[in-house]
């Protein structure tokens, strides 16, 4: 898992499924586990950190 540089809010994942707890500790949410649909992301509920599957549909880095 990566946190891209330009939007600290997106992370790109390697799997359809993964989980977010914010930032952890007293200053985190509980753990939730997301499952992507066709669409290639996710948004975490609490938080609003969205997901992206890597080289699928919704990952645009490198495009123009």
């Amino acid at each position: 898992m990566s946190i891209d540089p330009d939007n600290p809010e997106t992370v790109y994942v390697n799997a359809t499924r993964t989980s977010c707890e914010g930032e952890g500790g007293a200053l985190g949410h509980p753990r939730i586990f997301l499952q992507m649909g066709g669409e290639g992301f996710v948004d975490c509920g609490y938080c609003d950190r969205r997901f992206i599957l890597e080289g699928g549909p919704a990952d645009k880095r490198g495009t123009a």
